[in-house]
C-alpha cells in the first residue's frame, strides 16, 4: 500500500504543486488547507494517524504550525512530519526541530528537493519500524547504562524508555556503530539524513542537542571541536 502524506498548507497554489509531485512518486496525499481541518481528521482516527508523514506550514490564517505540531506528537508521538514555512530565521529553524520535526524547508522551496527529503524520512521511518538487524547493545558511561533495542526499537536509560525520533534514532545508531570514531557534520548529514542542503549542518547540531536532552547526559556524546561528534559510551 503507498505511503499517505497529509499537506497542512493554506495556499491552494503550493498544496497543488504539492500534490502533483507527491502523487507523481506513487503516494497517496491528504490536503488540510486549515488547522482546524487536520484536527478534526486527527480527532477521527482511532488505531493510526491516517498519514504516513506530516508536511506543514507555520503561518496559517486559522493557528500556528508550532503549536500545531505540538499537539500532533501527543496523539501520534511516532509520526514524522517536517515544517515547509517562509520564516527563514535561524531561531525559527531550531525551534521546529525542537518541536520533534524531522526537517525544515524554507520557502520558496525545489520541488524536487522536497520529494527526496519526503522520500528519505519515509525511508528511514520504514528502517527505524522493521529493522534489518535485530539485537540488544548496551553501553555504560559512569554509572548510567543505556540500552539501544533493535528488536523493539527502544532506546533506554537505566530500563526507561526514551521516545526518539526517526532521525535521533538513526543518528544515536551511527554514533554508536562508530564509536570511538569522530564523526563528521557532513558524514551524520549523509549517512542519517541524506541531505546536503545549505544550512543542513546547524540541523544536526540542533538533532544531537535534541538527544542530549533526552539521554540526560551530555557527556553520552561529544563535541569535537572543529571535526564533529563522538559517542563516548563503552560498550558492555
Amino acid at each position: 500500500m503507498a505511503e499517505m502524506i497529509g499537506i497542512l498548507e493554506d495556499s491552494d497554489s503550493i498544496r497543488e504543486v504539492l500534490r502533483r509531485y507527491l502523487e507523481l512518486e506513487g503516494w497517496g496525499v491528504r490536503e488540510f488547507p486549515r488547522v482546524k481541518d487536520l484536527e478534526e481528521f486527527l480527532a477521527n482516527q482511532k488505531d493510526t494517524p491516517g498519514v504516513d508523514l506530516m508536511i506543514m506550514d507555520v503561518m496559517l490564517p486559522d493557528g500556528d504550525g508550532f503549536l500545531a505540531s505540538r499537539h500532533l506528537k501527543v496523539r501520534w508521538p511516532n509520526l514524522p512530519f517536517l515544517f515547509l514555512t517562509a520564516r527563514a530565521e535561524e531561531s525559527d529553524r531550531i525551534t521546529g526541530l525542537e518541536m520533534g520535526a524531522e526537517d525544515y524547508v524554507v520557502k520558496p522551496f525545489s520541488n524536487r528537493e522536497l520529494v527526496l527529503r519526503v522520500r528519505g524520512l519515509l525511508r528511514r521511518r520504514g528502517e527505524v519500524k522493521s529493522p534489518v538487524s535485530q539485537g540488544l547493545t548496551t553501553w555504560i558511561l559512569g554509572d548510567q547504562r543505556l540500552e539501544r533495542d533493535e528488536s523493539t526499537l527502544e532506546v533506554r536509560l537505566e530500563g526507561a524508555r526514551i521516545g526518539l525520533t526517526a532521525a535521533e534514532w538513526t543518528i544515536l545508531g551511527y554514533l554508536c556503530s562508530r564509536s570511538p570514531q569522530v564523526l563528521s557534520r557532513g558524514q551524520i548529514l549523509q549517512q542519517c539524513l541524506q541531505s546536503v542542503a545549505e544550512g543542513s549542518e546547524r540541523t544536526v547540531d540542533t538533532h544531537v542537542k535534541n538527544l542530549r536532552h533526552k539521554l540526560g547526559n551530555e557527556e553520552w556524546i561529544e563535541t569535537v571541536r572543529g571535526f564533529g561528534y563522538r559517542f563516548c559510551g563503552n560498550k558492555d
